[in-house]
């Protein structure tokens, strides 16, 4: 009997479990369709259909909460964000008077619709009415910190990115829009981390790419950097200036030659706007000339002077190289190697006087250029002369020769001469009135070097 009431009773305690679950199920799936709103008890209409009703209600009452929240949610849902906004924008200005408004989910969606349609300023207003009421959001820190990006704001893009980043770490817009305004903000070692998850994910995005190039050559990873950017070369969009971002790392390694042709590869892309253009042929240009190619540095200077007349100190710099490309000696003067610059200055030395005999005692190299110190003497008379270089086409001035003056002194030397491809100032010449000091400028330099050519 015992035996036969204790099954009774677990019997009755299992159907009264039973009984308790499904009402708790039941419970839970009244609370879920009370919870519903909007499009999901619509889910069997048609747009067509839902639009019409709304539209409806809306002529009797424009303030039809129902009709204005269906349409707005609907607009919102197929990216529709024109739309969107004027609903979303009509439902937060009656959010004070209609409590039943969810607040929070309007302000939210017209800041994002907003700012899909470029209205930054508003989207701001409604974003910063969410955060208000819940400053850890993460669609609300997103978005704002979107607009602060797009209006070029990025410390304040950073604060708000950090916040959402916090919330989710894997969300790709997130680590996208903070690896990009960490990279804006020159912060290019916390930038790099988060552009190589992107990539990881997505290893053919050719923006994060560049962007990830640029890290490493701002970090000194110049081999990476190089590499990724040489794979960006031909790309449509990036390949001009992953030309010029190689070009430079090259010039970085002086690597004149690989520089020109990346800056070359550049120039092929059609759609190069002139603003990039002009400095790519700049640069050509001095490349060029570095490499003593005057007639190449001239051809690419005379471009510019086509299409942008009066750019930089192109117009100088075409006369100089004019007269370079005219004159070899004056070229080896001012842009040879240091030995052929010294063999030309021994030259000069030897031929400078016409009726005496020279004897080079001693050539220096120095940082402004060479100075030859040379025993002259003919049938009657016997000097130490000095000659101060000076491989610039710039003023000298009298600084230079008060202290040319004094290495004359200390070796008892009789008489000197400065020599430049530029000219000296007034005060230069100045000092040297009344002193045993000859200023040998460019026309006199010219003419001197046509006498070695002889």
């Amino acid at each position: 009997m015992n035996g036969m009431l204790g099954i009774l009773i677990a019997i009755i305690a299992g159907a009264l479990l039973v009984i308790i679950l499904m009402a708790i199920t039941g419970m839970a799936k009244k609370r879920k369709q009370g919870e519903s709103s909007g499009l999901s008890k619509h889910k069997n209409k048609s747009k067509s259909v839902i639009v019409k009703e709304c539209n409806k209600k809306l002529l009797k009452d424009p303030n039809n909460i129902t009709a204005l929240t269906l349409l707005s949610d609907l607009y919102f849902e197929e990216k529709n964000f024109e739309k969107a906004v004027a609903f979303y924008n009509h439902l937060c200005n009656l959010t004070r008077a209609h409590p039943q408004i969810d607040k929070k989910k309007v302000f939210l969606n017209h800041g994002i619709s907003s700012y899909k349609c470029g209205k930054l300023d508003d989207a701001g207003r409604s974003l910063v009415t969410v955060l208000k009421e819940d400053p850890k959001d993460f669609s609300a820190n997103l978005y704002i910190g979107r607009v602060f990006y797009g209006k070029k704001d990025f410390e304040k893009a950073l604060t708000c990115l950090k916040r959402a980043y916090i919330v989710n770490q894997n969300d790709t817009d997130v680590i996208e829009y903070l690896g990009k305004t960490l990279y804006e903000l020159k912060r290019y070692r916390e930038a790099a981390t988060l552009l190589k998850k992107i990539l990881d994910i997505n290893p053919e995005n050719k923006e994060f790419v560049f962007l990830y190039a640029s890290c490493c050559e701002e970090t000194n990873y110049l081999d990476k950097a190089l590499k990724l950017f040489s794979n960006l070369r031909l790309d449509p969009e990036y390949g001009s200036q992953a030309c010029l971002a190689c070009a430079t790392i090259h010039e970085k390694q002086n690597q004149p030659t690989k520089a020109i042709q990346d800056y070359e590869i550049a120039l092929k892309n059609e759609g190069m706007p002139k603003e990039k253009k002009l400095p790519v042929l700049y640069k050509l240009a001095n490349n060029y000339i570095q490499m003593h190619n005057i007639p190449k540095g001239l051809n690419y200077l005379r471009q510019i002077q086509m299409i942008s007349s009066g750019y930089k100190d192109v117009d100088m710099l075409v006369r100089r190289y004019q007269e370079l490309n005219q004159n070899v000696n004056l070229q080896t003067y001012l842009l040879s190697s240091v030995n052929d610059f010294t063999l030309l200055c021994r030259k000069f030395v030897m031929n400078f006087f016409s009726d005496a005999k020279v004897k080079i005692e001693e050539t220096k190299v120095n940082s402004e250029g060479l100075e030859i110190t040379a025993q002259v003497f003919s049938d009657k008379w016997e000097n130490i002369e000095m000659f101060k270089f000076f491989r610039s086409t710039g003023a000298v001035g009298d600084l230079y020769v008060r202290d040319f003056h004094s290495k004359m002194r200390d070796i008892k030397c009789e008489r000197g001469y400065c020599i430049t491809a530029g000219t000296f100032t007034e005060e230069a010449k100045k000092y040297v009135e009344g002193r045993p000091i000859d200023l040998l400028d460019k026309p006199k330099l010219i003419v001197a070097l046509k006498r070695i050519e002889k």
